[in-house]
């Protein structure tokens, strides 16, 4: 079993590795949140997450025979991004097997480390029983993402940090999938700060931890699925069940919504960027999914490998959610400057226009008539009800495309 020792010993191994990233305490997430927030930020690590640490420390730890047949992982991206880096930085051949509608970032990211990707399965399981299945046809060797003592040791070297860092330490956050990171922080942190609490997010939609604490036994889920794709196992490890069982305090989920949010917030607020995963702590403290603690609580950024084309949208749907992204349906006369007085309401506002078009071939609309789309930048929520009520006080029938209710 991993214990503070083979932390210990992992860290010494990954000294002028990995980065020691920073733990920086955050004046506008203490507010949200109404207790000390500090934030460790993984997604600053080397290949973008904290996954090259328990990489290294497995790969590392190889033996001569086991070198010259090359090294087989699965990963949804960042373990695939760790073992690619890891497995350059000790000359050795690496064969990543992802699934098929894997991030390309992530992708095109693990392809320039050098190893050779696989788009296999449908999800993190299926790609994990092809590179199972393809370890053992060549003799490589399976660094399995979450389940071995020495990449449980490596992630827990992130917990070490926190531990040093922050002594006064009240609570650590931790993102969970698979429960490598989880594991490996919580014998670190419990062996140095035995009173401070360790709690693990999951997403709603991939909570195989929290199905399978509550029946006591490992629980597979049937379509675990989540923006947060670094977090979505269908089963725990059974090396880290045993540990979460014995040290994990408590087990929390949070929703695909919250994710998004945090993201967002982090974008924002704290000029942050994160991946899905990488939010996952953050948002169990800002939506109230783990009670504020007196002491210092501190949410593990776990990366920022999060791919543009999802973060756009995300951003898009955040903005409309503030209020602050309006897109409209309005039906005007099919006359000249119609469209111009249309736009002259919008402007008294002072809401700005992102784009326009119009449709005149839309069944709902009479014949003389023309359906424009409107985008427009608001400030708030307010401003955006505001918008919505001069327009309709001006006679136009305006129907909303996406945004919070408007009363």
């Amino acid at each position: 079993m991993t214990d503070l020792a083979a932390i210990r010993d992992a860290a010494a191994l990954l000294r002028g590795v990995v980065h020691r990233t920073p733990l920086t305490p955050s004046a506008t997430f203490t507010r949200l949140v109404g207790a000390p927030v500090h934030l460790k930020t993984e997604n600053l690590q080397r290949s973008g997450s904290f996954k090259i640490r328990g990489a290294y420390v497995r790969i590392q730890r190889l033996g001569a025979a086991e070198r010259g047949k090359g090294v087989v992982a699965a990963s949804a991206g960042n373990h695939a991004q760790g073992v690619a880096l890891a497995a350059a930085s000790a000359g050795l051949k690496a064969t990543i097997v992802m699934p098929r509608h894997a991030s390309m970032a992530k992708v095109v990211a693990t392809e320039g480390y050098g190893a050779l990707v696989l788009l296999e399965g449908e999800n993190y399981d299926e790609a994990a029983a092809r590179a199972e299945a393809l370890a053992a046809e060549t003799g490589a060797t399976y660094i399995h993402a979450f389940d071995h003592p020495d990449v449980i040791a490596g992630q827990g070297t992130v917990g070490l940090e926190i531990a040093e860092d922050l002594p006064e330490v009240g609570m650590v956050v931790v993102p969970v999938g698979g429960g490598g990171l989880v594991s490996g922080v919580a014998v670190a942190v419990k062996g140095l700060r035995p009173a401070a609490r360790v709690v693990g997010v999951q997403a709603e939609g991939a909570a195989a931890f929290v199905a399978s604490r509550r029946a006591g036994e490992l629980v597979a889920l049937e379509t675990p699925g989540s923006i947060a794709d670094g977090i979505v196992v269908k089963r725990p490890g059974s090396l880290t069940f045993e540990i979460v069982q014995r040290l994990v305090d408590d087990l929390v989920t949070v929703s695909d919504e919250e994710i998004a949010s945090t993201i967002l917030l982090c974008l924002e607020r704290g000029k942050i960027l994160v991946e899905g995963a990488g939010a996952a702590a953050l948002a169990a403290l800002l939506h109230g999914r783990v009670k504020p603690h007196p002491a210092p609580a501190v949410a593990i950024l776990s990366g920022g490998n999060i791919d543009i084309n999802v973060l756009t949208r995300i951003l898009g749907k955040g903005l409309a959610k503030a209020g602050r992204y309006l897109q409209l349906e309005v039906p005007v006369m099919d006359r000249p400057g119609a469209l111009k007085a249309l736009l002259a309401v919008v402007a008294e506002q002072q809401a700005n226009v992102v784009s326009v078009s119009h449709d005149r071939l839309d069944p709902r609309v009479p014949v003389d008539r023309v359906e424009v789309y409107l985008t427009l930048e608001t400030r708030d929520a307010a401003h955006a009800r505001s918008v919505l009520k001069a327009l309709r006080r001006h006679g136009y029938p305006v129907r909303r495309r996406a945004g919070p209710a408007e009363d």
